[in-house]
């Protein structure tokens, strides 16, 4: 099920389904409304996004009410989160389904966000989006990929292609926005070549096995599975939690794997992502692409979960087009 596609003059709201807003500067939020507006969009918020404990989020309650009062609002056409965090998985077995499915909309985060976005396309069928945060949108610079992909995704139902950006830059968005460095690149990595279609089913490494096994998980048959995480996931790590995904019932039957760019501090070399991969029986026969235009980098590509995408791949040649049909 896709949601009616963005256009201008819509209501997006924010909300704050995992780390409190209050987390974002007044000065990236000040960047991150202009752009939206620039878009065409008018920007509301959910009652709770400045709600705060502890642990710097919102109690269960406060969030489950921004997440239905959202989806229930007929003037609001896309939900945007504030920003990631660690605990949007605590919502999953109080979330209205039947709710959203009745109230279709563009749902869009990414990091923490995908067990949201994965346990709604789920139990709705109703295709989310792996994109932009608001926080994301608070970048100064360096956004025009973002935007793009951003717009190809959620305002018209053209097929588009995830394209190698010309540059990348992996300083967080909370950092000086005047002194960012990004770095020259030109292709994606090529860990396997190969061609596939399939559906597109993913996010956050972490997320997806947060959700394994619960009724929350999307099947990985004839999935193109897209993964990515942020720094504390060194080369152990990441070896390990693959794995336990892979020992998923229906991961043999993924068709393609795309992997985000890893940031520097999680020391990942493409000597070690190769090793890791080679030790996969279950990849060894399909498509494997890293250092996509994904993940905790910028600039980054919005993925809709649940389309139809077709992959190819063979030396330093990719080709990842996002048909934006249902699969």
């Amino acid at each position: 099920m896709l949601a009616h596609r963005l256009k201008p003059g819509d209501e997006i709201r924010v909300i704050a389904p995992s780390t409190s807003m209050l987390m974002i500067k007044e000065k990236q939020i000040e960047i991150a409304i202009e752009r939206l507006k620039s878009l065409g969009f008018t920007i509301t918020y959910g009652k709770n996004v400045y709600a705060h404990d502890a642990l710097f989020s919102s109690t269960i309650e406060e969030r489950i009410e921004d997440i239905h009062d959202a989806f229930l609002d007929e003037n609001v056409k896309g939900i945007l989160a504030a920003v990631g965090g660690y605990n949007s998985n605590q919502l999953l077995q109080y979330i209205d389904y039947q709710l959203i499915k009745a109230n279709p909309k563009i749902f869009c985060g990414y990091g923490d966000i995908s067990a949201l976005s994965l346990a709604i396309y789920q139990k709705t069928g109703l295709v989310t989006y792996a994109g932009p945060d608001l926080s994301s949108f608070g970048v100064k610079e360096g956004l025009d990929y973002t935007m793009q992909s951003f717009l190809d995704a959620t305002t018209n139902d053209s097929p588009y292609e995830m394209a190698p950006s010309s540059y990348w830059s992996e300083d967080p968005w909370h950092l000086e926005q005047d002194s960012r460095t990004y770095h020259e690149q030109d292709h994606y990595f090529v860990i396997h070549d190969g061609k596939a279609e399939g559906r597109i089913v993913g996010g956050s490494l972490s997320a997806l096995n947060l959700l394994k096994g619960t009724e929350f998980m999307p099947s990985l048959k004839d999935a193109i599975l897209f993964i990515e995480d942020d720094h504390e996931t060194h080369p152990h790590r990441f070896d390990r939690e693959l794995q336990a995904l892979l020992q998923s019932a229906s991961a043999s039957e993924i068709k393609a794997l795309l992997i985000g760019r890893f940031q520097t501090d999680a020391n990942m070399t493409i000597g070690a992502l190769q090793h890791i991969i080679q030790t996969k029986a279950e990849l060894k026969t399909i498509p494997v692409i890293a250092n996509v235009n994904f993940g905790h980098v910028q600039p980054f590509a919005t993925l809709p979960i649940g389309v139809t995408a077709t992959i190819y791949a063979k030396g330093t040649e990719t080709e990842i087009l996002i048909e934006q049909n249902e699969y």
